[in-house]
């Protein structure tokens, strides 16, 4: 059994890694391109899965060459789908409830968490990050180093890409493009510089602008995606109504401007001759912001990300993995390709075997599920907007959901003050809010904001949309005790606060204090 949530620096044995007193020159280099809730979109999944899905219609070229030339995970999900709960996992390399205050949106990180970068940089390694690394919080980007660490005097204007963009103006938009990609390369060539002695690097390249707005129409406007396009694509319970076809393809093309960067970050590595180099990682946070059923949610649209990795010098290319990755297991995954000691509270487990095994399609057997949760993603304390505490189980053909508190409104409640807290902002939300009362959309609706079950189950194969919840049909009641039960073992192994007896502290005013 793990530690208890009483989060030690315990490390493990001297000797459990090979080679921890490795050279600097044996480590590779290592760089995150870590989307800010960006999802799975990325055109190498519409090649590898053939669904005649959305990835048809974008190209993401740059991403597509990480995992030609390294390894694609089709089975890759978030520890949490909150920005800052996901983090806090993927920095601690633990279960986002075993972070304290980490836990949630605007919670704050104990430093004496033992996250990954810090370690990483006490063994040997120049660190730095650029845009968002963790937060938002009080000490923001406190596990990565906070300001101390930071580039970005070349500026954060990539963050608001479809933005800025437009504002250059229909005849400039290719400059602009390339100006803000070369705001990407400069930031990262001071990282660089800043690097004394010869050390592997570890940086973080954490972009904001698949969060929370864009401009509307630009996914049409900078990147030629028609939201007609997107007719019969999308997942069955977003209605299939211009605003939200428009809606999403803006952010598709935040996914596509995403890669811009990507593909800047890789064209410094080849100029410095450090491509080769260096293991590099692209993932995001959760999924798309401001559609029901996506960010903040434990269906599929929040919680599985894309995830491609590259490092020609012990990962074999051109592999698809099907193997169930949470991204808590990068944490100890980048400590040991550091030759770095992986703390003992870590309950991550890295995926470097799998990276260097040569193989495709399911390595180790016993990787055939992942589990992630959420409590509090936007909402406060007020009557009406608890958190909503929920856990998940994922395999191949089911996902079964424990909602702890079902009496609950999962994405808040609709008041004249904070209407649907737990859903971003945007066309989308707006359309929702228009037609809230609007009977023609009441399945939607309900899907969408309604109350939950205690349990809910999904048969993946018959019902990949998650739109028939089985938790209560005799045929599945084998598989429903079965996952019910895994859940629970994984839950307990890890103290999981909301296993223990009595009042649960994340329910507590230390943790949701009205705003």
């Amino acid at each position: 059994m793990k530690n208890s949530i009483i989060l030690s620096a315990a490390i493990l044995p001297a000797g459990c890694l090979a080679a921890v007193n490795a050279s600097a020159q044996q480590r590779p280099n290592i760089v995150l391109a870590f989307g800010d809730d960006y999802g799975r979109y990325a055109s190498i999944y519409a090649d590898v899965e053939k669904d005649n899905g959305i990835c048809e219609l974008i190209e993401t070229p740059n991403f597509d060459r990480i995992a030609r030339e390294g390894v694609l995970f089709t089975n890759s999900h978030v520890p949490a789908p909150s920005s800052t709960a996901c983090r806090s996992s993927l920095l601690s390399g633990q279960y986002f409830w075993r972070t304290g205050k980490g836990a949630f949106l605007h919670g704050t990180w104990d430093e004496t968490i033992p996250s990954y970068p810090l370690l990483l940089e006490e063994n040997g390694y120049h660190i730095g990050f650029s845009y968002k690394a963790w937060g938002p919080g009080p000490n923001l980007d406190a596990p990565y180093g906070g300001a101390r660490t930071r580039y970005q005097k070349r500026g954060s204007r990539f963050n608001s890409f479809s933005q800025n963009v437009t504002k250059a103006g229909r005849n400039n938009y290719e400059k602009a493009k390339q100006e803000l990609c070369n705001e990407v390369k400069s930031n990262f060539r001071d990282f660089l510089s800043a690097n004394t002695g010869d050390k592997p690097f570890c940086y973080w390249w954490g972009p904001t602008n698949t969060h929370r707005s864009w401009q509307k129409g630009s996914g049409k406007d900078i990147w030629g995606i028609d939201p007609d396009k997107l007719k019969g694509k999308m997942p069955e319970y977003l209605p299939d109504v211009p605003e939200i076809r428009e809606d999403f393809a803006d952010y598709l093309g935040e996914c596509m401007a995403f890669d811009a960067g990507l593909g800047a970050l890789i064209s410094v590595l080849e100029e410095t001759g450090e491509l080769d180099n260096t293991l590099i990682v692209v993932s995001g946070d959760h999924g798309i912001p401001g559609f029901p059923r996506a960010k903040a949610n434990l269906y599929d649209l929040g919680t599985r990300v894309g995830l491609a990795i590259r490092y020609p010098a012990t990962i074999k290319a051109g592999r698809v993995v099907t193997d169930f990755v949470n991204l808590m297991d990068l944490a100890p995954t980048f400590l040991e390709f550091g030759a770095t000691e992986i703390p003992e509270v870590m309950t991550g487990r890295s995926i470097k075997q799998i990276l260097e095994s040569g193989k495709k399609g399911r390595i180790e057997k016993d990787r055939n599920y992942v589990v992630t949760g959420r409590e509090r993603h936007a909402v406060n304390a007020r009557p009406g907007n608890m958190p909503y505490p929920s856990r998940a189980i994922v395999t191949d053909r089911y996902k079964y959901i424990r909602n702890f508190e079902p009496s609950r409104w999962p994405v808040g409640t609709y008041t004249a003050e904070r209407k649907l807290a737990d859903l971003d902002g945007g066309p989308t939300k707006n359309w929702f809010l228009d037609n809230f009362f609007n009977s023609d959309y009441k399945w939607y609706l309900d899907l969408a904001f309604g109350l939950r079950p205690s349990e809910e189950l999904y048969d993946l194969k018959k019902d990949p949309d998650e739109l028939h919840n089985v938790a209560q049909d005799p045929k599945y009641r084998k598989v429903r005790q079965e996952l019910s039960d895994r859940l629970e073992e994984e839950l307990r192994a890890t103290d999981d606060p909301r296993m223990q007896v009595g009042p649960c502290i994340f329910d507590s005013r230390e943790f949701v204090d009205p705003e």
